[in-house]
């Protein structure tokens, strides 16, 4: 089934309440879509069931997932405590030409501008099919949400850029931090080493701590 992409913030977040408090089993059949044993050989299943029923249409476009909204949609496994239980996957790593690049102009900027942040149980215990759709927070970044992000993203890309990028891992970074992404060692991409020098090393993506999306979530739903 194909959903068309909504037309306005309002559209989405009436998209968004549709769908919030159905199972899994539940808004799966609703697309006519089966649901896996379990998502450890379908890792991205259920963000692209989400993506599905709300009409995303960037695929795997580096634009926010709604493109004439400018709005990026991200699914947040929640935890038995209701507290998100991993870091959340924003965009690959330029390890190529990363000099120069300016913060207003990168992927992470415009991913985390613009935010539908849709909480989704986790807890292990709870099988898939049974595990809750929650309400959709529609974010905007504030001013020092984003200097935290800018301050992170510029740290960061300098080491990039320096070719430093083997010594870089989880540790760095307060907010955002580099991981490697790939599904084995032997997937290696392009990239340019400290002396200037081509080599392949493992692909990277940037993620948000969970500390970051937490505190969003612990302001939207226990703070108002």
């Amino acid at each position: 089934m194909t959903i068309r992409p909504p037309k306005s913030e309002q559209e989405l977040l009436e998209r968004c309440q549709a769908i919030a408090g159905l199972s899994v089993a539940e808004l799966a059949r609703q697309l006519d879509v089966t649901v896996p044993a379990n998502l450890r050989q379908h890792k991205g299943w259920l963000g692209e069931l989400v993506e599905q029923a709300l009409g995303a249409d960037a695929a795997s476009l580096s634009e926010p997932d709604f493109r004439a909204l400018g709005i990026e949609l991200k699914t947040l496994p929640l935890n038995a405590q209701g507290r998100v239980q991993e870091s959340t996957w924003v965009c690959s790593v330029p390890l190529r030409d990363a000099a120069g690049l300016r913060w207003e102009d990168s992927c992470v900027y415009h991913k985390l501008r613009h935010v539908l942040w849709l909480p989704v149980e986790a807890d292990a215990d709870t099988p898939l099919p049974e595990r809750l759709i929650g309400t959709g927070l529609l974010w905007r970044a504030e001013n020092e949400q984003l200097e935290a992000l800018r301050a992170d993203w510029e740290e960061l890309m300098e080491q990039i850029a320096l070719g430093q990028f083997e010594s870089l891992d989880a540790r760095h970074g307060e907010v955002l931090q580099i991981r490697p992404k790939a599904a084995n060692a032997r997937v290696l991409v392009e990239a340019v080493g400290p002396e200037g020098a081509p080599m392949q090393t493992l692909p990277r993506g940037f993620y948000l701590r969970a500390v970051f999306t937490n505190t969003l979530l612990q302001a939207h739903y226990f703070s108002r």
